[in-house]
Formats: C-alpha cells, structure tokens, sequence
C-alpha cells in the first residue's frame, strides 16, 4: 500500500473515531411531550350562609370560606410512550413500550431548554444574571424567589406563595427521590420540593412529588414531576402517573393565559 493511501486511511479512521465519540457521547435529554388535555376544572362557588338579622341586636359571626388560589395552576394524568432507538429524522431501528413508565415530566414557560446547564433552583441566589454557571448543584445567580413571585404578581406575605408551597429544602433527606435529567443526577432530597396530594388529601413521602429545577442560559424555571412507578391513587382517588403544580398569574385584573411547554424524559 502506497505512503499516501496509508495517510488518507489514517486519516479517515481518525475522523470516524471522532464522529463515533461524540454520538457516543450525546446526552439523552427531554424531549418535547405531545399534550392532550381531556378535563378542565375549577372549584364551584359556594353557596351564601345567612343570618336573620334583627334591629336592636348584635350577633358575632365566626365565618368560614373557601378561595382559589390566583397564583396557580394544576395539572394531573397518565404518561404514555416508547423508548427507541432512531436516527435525526425519526427512522425507527429498534423501540420497546413502556408498561410502567418511569422518569419525569417536565414544564416550563420556554419552549427551547438547554438541558446540559440544567441546575436545582436557589431561593437565595444572587438575581444578577452571569449567564452561565457550572451545571448541576443549585444556582448561586439569576432568578431568586422575589424576582419569580415578584413576577408572578405573588406577595411574600401570600399564603399560597411559592417558598409556603414547595417548603421542603434543599438537602432534606427523603424529601424527593433521585433522579435524572440529560444524563445529570440529582441526589435525593438535593432540590427544593414539594408532594401534590394523593387521595389521602395530603402530601405523602415518596407520592407525586415535584422539584423546582433551573437553567441558567435562559433564565427558565423547569416544573419538574417525577413519575410515579405504577399509578398511584391522586386526590380525586383516580389513578395517575403525574400530578404537578405550575405558575400562573391571576392577581388584580390579569385574566391572561401562561403558555407552558411539555417535556417527558422515559427511562
């Protein structure tokens, strides 16, 4: 074989070696869920007690009611899919039909996330902007929990804020499981949480929890809910996969609609 064969076949075997590193190498991320909405609801209004009033008199009231919350909204169901292997244009080689799935779903206001910067959310962080950050762990800078409530129209002082919702901290042992997201673990217990009611009508260990999780690039807050491994009865005592709580400014006058994007990754 010829000096310039042996060169030109070196070098292609370089450039082959190259190619098969880095589809070796490509993290599995999220990818974009298709969402079929089949029941939307809200809390009737309740109806008005009374009292026969009568001149002269003076009555103590102990009143009780029921409000819904304008900083919230709620979503719940089923996951259904595949795990498969494709090539860029969706040409199935090989899948296989999940029975039980298992993994999270994601939802976010931003439709484009860069999940390799993916980090847990910080109620303390800095709120200056750096832009980039080491991935995983917490973030140190950008969005903070005043400028999330403050942009949600949420008061600190609100009962259903978002530090009196997700309470559970980072670092609490047993607070949420492990999980994965883009080839990144995060520990248990190691992102601020929260448990979404079962049908005991409370937050229950190791039930619909959901994690605050964050990406520095974009700013965006990623709603995170890991499946449940085998349906689990929710608060209305039907079977699901997911519960999950996401943001949404109702305060004062605002009846706009928030846009959230979902995102399943299938393990």
């Amino acid at each position: 074989m010829a000096k310039r064969d042996v060169v030109l076949l070196k070098g292609i075997l370089i450039v082959f070696t190259i190619l098969l590193f880095f589809s070796l190498t490509k993290a599995i991320e999220p990818n974009g869920a298709t969402v079929n909405a089949t029941r939307t609801e809200t809390a009737n209004a309740s109806n008005a007690g009374s009292h026969q009033a009568q001149a002269g008199n003076i009555t103590q009231l102990n009143i009780f009611a029921y409000s819904t919350t304008q900083s919230w909204q709620g979503y719940f169901g089923n996951v259904s899919g595949t795990i498969q292997l494709a090539d860029a244009q969706d040409k199935v080689l090989y899948n296989w039909t999940l029975a039980e799935p298992q993994g999270e779903v994601y939802a976010s206001t931003n439709s484009s996330i860069s999940w390799t910067n993916i980090q847990c959310l910080n109620f303390t962080a800095t709120g200056a902007y750096s832009g980039t950050e080491t991935p995983g762990g917490i973030n140190l800078y950008g969005t903070n929990l005043t400028t999330l409530e403050t942009s949600f129209g949420i008061n600190s002082s609100d009962v259903d804020g978002i530090d009196e919702t997700f309470t559970l901290q980072h670092g609490g042992v047993g607070e949420h499981d492990a999980f994965y997201t883009a080839n990144r673990q995060f520990d248990e217990g190691e992102c601020i949480s929260t448990r979404v009611y079962s049908s005991s009508g409370t937050g229950e260990t190791n039930k619909f929890e959901e994690v605050l999780l964050y990406e520095p690039t974009t700013a965006s807050i990623i709603f995170t809910s890991i499946i449940e491994p085998g349906t689990v009865a929710g608060f209305d005592g039907q079977d699901y996969d997911f519960e999950m709580l996401v943001l949404e400014n109702g305060h004062g006058t605002d009846i706009e609609t928030t846009p959230y994007y979902f995102f399943v990754e299938l393990e």
